[in-house]
């Protein structure tokens, strides 16, 4: 018995309700390719004046957790937002995450698949003027990935908001980058809810002319797009825009609100995964796409469904601090032995808000160690001056 506090400011005993999941990997091939996005953790004793500089990062933990997606039949998104990319984390650390990391994928049996975050972050916006230097930018990153042997996402930069970018300047710049790319990429459309700096993106704040705009670039090379992410938490336009793609171009649903309705689809067309949603939910992510691909859609849905609130609570607003729910379910489940987070970033959510993460992940069958997790809610509880 936890004694949590409620968003109305009260206190109230809640046990848990047992029926967890067993994370395990998938009897059979999936049909969906699943990304999951993953987080960073900082080395509690190493680490110095975190919000100043790089952070020290905890490898044995950050890796320990990839494994456990891994585990899981899931693939995963590399030093994407999800692992603090210029909010915490720095490109020479995400560059030494991606190299540990594809190190790591190379030697496990299952041969998982991995997709990594090419950006612009090694310079400063102030030092990003151009069209010329954006693309500068983007091709340091992604020869870096592709050397460590990664697939290439690239995200989106802060940059071309930055110099109110047109059009025709995303179409110049993404042109040169897909012709150079060694293997088909995966673009990165990331809506202002989970980075303000990226409002205008495709160069207009109008959803249409921006969809406009990427799907003419995208058709121009489809040979070399294998995919897009898009993450604007509407579902009503996913859809839309995912019918306009071209064959054998994939839609990624960043949606982490309705994911479990799309990637299902609607008889014609369907989105795959790349969600920081399935690094938190990962054994019912697992389990759910393992009964889609055996044509249960009853069991698909009777797992996504109760996720459903948890991944909303998680990605709450301020959406941009989802990462901090992440990383705490990952310390409730064993996968790693604390969330400590580079920037201090842990403390960017309230006690109140892990208290009802942790009733929701109980209810969606996601404590798969329940010992473990009770006797860390306390500790944290404890910390905030309950129980």
């Amino acid at each position: 018995m936890l004694t949590l506090p409620t968003y109305d400011n009260r206190l109230e005993e809640y046990s848990l309700t047992g029926d967890a999941l067993i994370p395990r990997a998938p009897r059979v091939p999936l049909t969906r390719t699943a990304f999951a996005a993953a987080h960073v953790v900082s080395d509690p004793i190493a680490e110095r004046d975190p919000w100043v500089g790089s952070p020290a990062v905890d490898w044995d933990n950050t890796l320990r957790f990839r494994h456990w997606l891994w585990d899981q039949g899931l693939g995963l998104a590399e030093a994407m937002d999800t692992a603090q990319r210029m909010m915490g984390v720095d490109w020479p650390t995400a560059k030494e995450l991606i190299e540990r990391t594809m190190r790591e994928a190379k030697a496990h049996p299952l041969k998982p698949r991995v997709a990594c975050g090419a950006g612009t972050d090694q310079k400063e916006l102030s030092d990003l003027k151009t069209n010329e230097d954006i693309l500068a930018a983007y091709t340091e990153q992604m020869e870096a990935i592709e050397a460590a042997g990664g697939q290439v996402i690239i995200m989106a930069s802060r940059a071309f908001p930055s110099i109110n970018a047109g059009p025709e300047d995303y179409a110049e710049v993404y042109r040169k980058l897909l012709r150079q790319a060694a293997a088909p990429v995966i673009l990165h459309w990331l809506g202002d809810m989970f980075d303000p700096a990226l409002t205008g993106y495709w160069g207009s704040q109008d959803v249409g002319a921006a969809s406009d705009a990427v799907l003419a670039i995208i058709e121009e090379h489809k040979d070399k797009v294998d995919g897009i992410k898009i993450s604007l938490l509407d579902q009503a336009y996913e859809e839309q825009f995912r019918a306009r793609l071209p064959e054998g171009v994939r839609l990624y649903t960043g949606d982490d609100f309705n994911y479990a309705d799309l990637i299902e689809g609607d008889g014609k067309h369907y989105s795959h995964a790349l969600l920081g949603a399935f690094a938190a939910i990962a054994p019912v992510a697992s389990q759910a796409l393992e009964a889609l691909s055996e044509g249960d859609h009853d069991t698909y849905h009777a797992l996504f469904a109760p996720t459903v609130p948890l991944s909303r609570e998680i990605f709450k607003a301020p959406t941009r601090f989802y990462k901090a729910g992440i990383a705490f379910l990952a310390w409730l489940n064993g996968a790693q032995s604390h969330f400590i987070m580079p920037g201090g970033f842990q403390s960017s959510r309230e006690i109140t808000h892990y208290s009802e993460v942790f009733r929701l992940a109980d209810k969606a069958r996601l404590l798969s160690k329940p010992d473990v997790a009770v006797e860390r809610m306390t500790l944290l509880l404890k910390l905030h001056g309950i129980g």
